[in-house]
């Protein structure tokens, strides 16, 4: 949608006019943008842009300019993608990753997906080959816009040099509106290097993506939906606020906190959602789900309305549609996007809006009618299930347990370090026993579950957040799919933190064979395998790496690791029977939760083993 800047009352752009490049074009609209790091990897199809990136920089330099966009080189384009999800899932902003053509932009798959599935809103810039070959299997060329278009929130193939500009506007803005996500931008060398007169303006026109934005923006919650929405609230015993990830993408945490404390209604959150609401406020209960708190479970189970914000009701949390939040008689939903409304659990009131003016609207309501609800029983049934389904695990073990390991690095962060994971039972770990007392310090590949995620994130938190300490919580199995980027961490000498808590093998894979394949560890034990961690950290640059195997040193050593003034690496030998719990089995509901030795459950555990057809 082209626009006048001087009739909309803005100065023109001050390079408006300028004869440039299509990668001099795309280097000016990141500018333009905020873009402060570039994450990515050169190859043949993409060097007009990175030529283009380097002389930007170096002008920046010339003039005494702040504005650099310093470009971040990875190990492999995947690792890339990671640092611009880090970079977004920690600053809120647009993570950008540029790469060439062919593996260059196949390498970047699953990070898309990745932050398809989690909301997260990153802009990938892929060169092509140049627009007469597309279709010819060139060298290094793929099909870019039929891979990406299945697994990113859009795809753009630029084939007409004037429409690059409004192009990269458009891919932006709709990476960061509605639901955030990932969009592609596939840009062929005779593109970048063709000649052309800057805009300074204008986008494409995405009429009906616009009129649904606009619609979103319109949409507030009327004084009757208010009304309706209180007069089940003033009926419930019980309330529950269930808050997703999708709380901490509006921006609405404080929203969610003002709403939580004015109706004195308790919240559990999912493990995308960690951190939208103090996990140290006395209305906190904690993450809920297959590995969620017992207590926090059990509190689901117990309301008798459901209030879910920002949440999709997946299978990690409500496992069994019909029985989740079984005995909640009303349940309501507000949530940007209208799709994820009644799709997996149907609901008694919905909202499709912005959330932090939906909550305001209703706090508003709530303060003009004076309403006002007892729910005291409510608070001490949970601080009961608090205190006899607390969390807990074999403390006497001569073995280092996991648990033990993050319950004294939370004692040194105290809820205010960005802790970044891996995938697999440590990321469930960190989940259960780390506090968060802010939105953005949580990062982990919820919905993809993607070993692997966890270096290359921190990396791209730490540039987003340069301040902040960042720890990166991994396992042995998953930092080996980027271990890489350990070299990245001590080339641009980034402070970031990893702890490796070393099992042996593919520990969650492991606790799943063990319980429901009659403890056959098909290719998931690695306790042969001879991997030196402590050495590689040393290899790349680690001045600071200590492999930790007694308990008793774990205070001493844990403190020395965080103080240490740079990147640090620790690698812990942990108990390798320890176990994630509780955990809800697939197919089950809550009052089948296993709890394990040393979390005392209100039910008999689930006896029933799931069938070969179900997912992991």
């Amino acid at each position: 949608m082209k626009h006048s800047q001087a009739a909309a009352g803005h100065a023109p752009h001050p390079k408006a006019g300028q004869a440039m490049t299509g990668a001099e074009i795309i280097v000016q609209v990141l500018a333009d943008e905020g873009v402060d790091t570039i994450f990515g990897y050169s190859g043949g199809a993409i060097l007009p842009t990175y030529d283009a990136i380097f002389r930007y920089n170096q002008e920046q330099t010339e003039r005494g300019g702040d504005q650099q966009m310093p470009l971040i080189v990875p190990a492999n384009e995947q690792g890339a993608g990671f640092m611009a999800a880090g970079y977004a899932r920690a600053s809120g902003r647009v993570g950008v990753c540029v790469v060439t053509s062919g593996p260059g932009a196949t390498n970047t798959v699953t990070p898309v997906r990745d932050c398809a599935a989690d909301s997260i809103p990153i802009v990938v810039i892929c060169g092509q080959v140049p627009t007469a070959a597309v279709g010819t299997d060139a060298f290094q060329e793929a099909p870019v816009a039929n891979i990406m278009g299945a697994v990113a929130k859009h795809c753009f193939l630029v084939t007409d040099p004037a429409r690059l500009e409004a192009t990269v506007r458009t891919a932006f803005e709709i990476a960061r509106t509605g639901r955030p996500g990932p969009v592609v931008i596939d840009i062929p060398k005779d593109v970048q290097n063709w000649q052309g007169v800057f805009q300074g303006e204008g986008h494409l026109e995405v009429r009906g993506y616009r009129h649904r934005m606009a619609a979103l923006r319109r949409n507030s919650v009327q004084e009757d939906e208010c009304a309706s929405f209180f007069a089940m609230l003033g009926a419930a015993e019980r309330p529950l606020i269930y808050a997703g990830g999708g709380v901490i993408h509006a921006e609405a945490s404080e929203a969610l906190r003002r709403f939580a404390t004015d109706l004195g209604i308790p919240v559990v959150t999912t493990l995308m959602g960690i951190g939208a609401f103090d996990t140290t406020h006395p209305l906190a209960m904690s993450m809920l789900g297959m590995h969620g708190a017992a207590f926090a479970n059990y509190a689901v189970d117990d309301c008798d309305f459901l209030i879910a914000l920002g949440a999709r009701f997946d299978d990690r949390v409500a496992g069994v549609p019909a029985r989740f939040a079984r005995n909640a008689r009303c349940i309501a939903h507000i949530d940007v996007d209208a799709s994820e409304i009644n799709k997996v659990k149907r609901v008694q009131w919905s909202h499709v809006g912005l959330m932090p003016q939906a909550l305001a609207a209703l706090c508003a309501h709530a303060r003009q009618t004076g309403f006002e609800r007892d729910w005291s029983a409510w608070h001490r049934h949970l601080r009961e299930l608090r205190t006899r389904h607390a969390m807990n695990y074999d403390r006497d073990s001569k073995l280092i347990q996991p648990y033990y390991v993050i319950e004294e690095l939370n004692r040194h962060t105290r809820g205010k370090a960005i802790i970044v994971t891996g995938v697999g039972q440590h990321q469930m770990w960190a989940a259960q026993y780390f506090d968060f007392c802010e939105p953005r310090l949580w990062l982990t590949s919820g919905s993809m579950g993607t070993m692997g995620f966890g270096l290359p994130a921190a990396i791209g938190a730490q540039f987003a957040c340069r301040d902040r300490l960042v720890v990166d919580i991994d396992g042995d199995a998953s930092i080996r799919m980027n271990l890489g980027e350990l070299e990245t961490v001590t080339t641009y000498d980034l402070p970031v933190k990893v702890v490796v808590l070393n099992n042996f093998g593919d520990g969650m894979v492991r606790q799943w064979q063990k319980l429901f394949f009659k403890g056959r560890h098909a290719a998931s034990d690695k306790s042969l395998h001879k991997k030196d961690f402590v050495k590689a950290a040393q290899a790349d640059g680690y001045r600071w790496a200590v492999r930790l195997d007694r308990k008793e040193d774990v205070p001493r050593v844990v403190q020395e690791f965080i103080e240490f003034d740079g990147p640090a690496f620790l690698e812990v030998i942990i108990d390798t029977e320890a176990g994630v719990y509780p955990m809800v089995g697939p197919g089950q509901a809550y009052d089948e939760m296993i709890t394990g030795d040393f979390i005392p459950s209100r039910n008999a555990p689930g006896t029933t083993e799931p069938g070969s057809s179900e997912m992991f």
